[in-house]
């Protein structure tokens, strides 16, 4: 399947028939998958989605990146080689994913925290010891806007959706509105401030500045009636089903 198929950093390879998948699923929302490749070995996953008639291009380093969003790009960021954060989840990714869609791959199974990467917005996960058979489906559903981790993880969180609506109806209605007066990117924030993370760590993930954070985290503060960061994390374990959903 992979004879004369090798490809060198920064190659594209054109499809007349690109905007469709085989079985007829749509592409019109995804021109190429770029893959951030910064390993020695050939990029078989790349392979792969040529064979269902993708655009591909590959870059060797985080600094080649074309971040165009008028590309309309999907990124494949390999864990191997990559900066991670303490969940394992590499720091370009949680820098790209607000903007652009993202899924890892060449992941090492127990390495990297999957429920905080689909809360983070991470597409999904392709394990370096996957079956080719499962990655190709698995880049297939992923470009079609569908997510790819396993099932009993999206069980675990389709309970957690249930379960917020169902505390909803039991909440009271100032908390309620607490929780709807929060933006995405403030939901963002109060995650990464659970997991312990400074505001210059969240300000270099979410690629602001540390002063941007600071009016976030302002904000924060306000609209959740804490004082401080302790009293912040506190508020978030009570309500972190809640807002944790809603980023």
């Amino acid at each position: 399947m992979f004879k004369n198929l090798t490809k060198e950093a920064g190659q594209t390879y054109h499809f007349a028939n690109r905007n469709t998948f085989q079985g007829g699923e749509s592409l019109s929302t995804i021109n190429e998958l770029v893959f951030l490749h910064q390993m020695a070995a050939p990029c078989h996953l790349a392979l792969l989605a040529e064979s269902i008639g993708l655009k591909t291009r590959i870059v060797k380093h985080a600094a080649e990146l074309d971040l165009d969003k008028s590309r309309r790009s999907f990124y494949l960021i390999t864990q191997k080689g990559s900066a991670l954060d303490n969940k394992g989840i590499p720091l370009l990714a949680s820098r790209l994913v607000s903007h652009f869609p993202v899924a890892l791959y060449q992941v090492e199974r127990d390495s990297l925290d999957q429920e905080s990467a689909m809360l983070l917005g991470i597409r999904g996960i392709l394990f370096a010891d996957q079956r080719l058979d499962l990655m190709l489906t698995g880049l297939r559903k992923m470009v079609a806007e569908e997510l790819w981790y396993d099932r009993t993880l999206l069980s675990k969180m389709f309970r957690r959706v249930v379960q917020k609506l169902d505390g909803n109806n039991e909440m009271p209605s100032d908390t309620v509105a607490m929780l709807q007066m929060l933006t995405s990117r403030e939901r963002t924030i109060i995650q990464f401030v659970s997991s312990g993370a400074r505001n210059k760590e969240i300000a270099h993930r979410l690629c602001i500045s540390e002063h941007t954070v600071k009016a976030h985290i302002s904000s924060i503060f306000r609209k959740t009636q804490s004082r401080n960061r302790v009293e912040l994390l506190r508020w978030a374990q009570t309500y972190q089903t809640h807002f944790e959903l809603c980023s």
